[in-house]
């Protein structure tokens, strides 16, 4: 099974930034240690802070990869651009995040991505991401 990660925007600073919300232990350890879990996962990731790329990231992923775990950060409330990606790819995505977008500021309570993702996953830390692997691999399993 091959799996796209698809972090967006400040997803770079995990590990540095607002540790309360988020931790101290950066994404790319992270990474390693889910790659180790998961030996049958050929994995790949990319990451920006810019919408139009996380956008051709998603496309170029429609046919090459069995499934994608997208942590949108900010673009999560405001992208209607990345819903429509999401939408108009035949690939599962499974939206992740690390914190509880329902337990924190208002604004961040809507995710236009929900509806069109397979499922949403949040407020696990940084383990959202393995949840959000083993969502897909169910998923493809139920469909196999």
């Amino acid at each position: 099974m091959k799996i796209l990660i698809v972090n967006g925007p400040n997803l770079n600073l995990q590990g540095r930034r607002d540790t309360g919300v988020y931790g101290t232990r950066t994404f790319g350890e992270y990474f390693a240690q889910l790659r180790a879990a998961f030996p049958d996962v050929e994995f790949s990731f990319f990451q920006s802070n810019i919408e139009g790329e996380l956008i051709d990231a998603i496309q170029q992923a429609d046919g090459t990869v069995d499934g994608v775990v997208l942590n949108a950060g900010g673009y999560t409330h405001t992208s209607v651009a990345l819903r429509d990606a999401v939408s108009a790819v035949s690939v599962p995505v499974v939206e992740v995040h690390i914190s509880s977008i329902l337990a924190r500021e208002e604004f961040r309570h809507v995710s236009l991505l929900a509806p069109v993702a397979v499922g949403s996953i949040m407020g696990f830390g940084l383990d959202s991401y393995r949840l959000g692997v083993e969502a897909l691999r169910l998923w493809a399993a139920e469909r196999a």
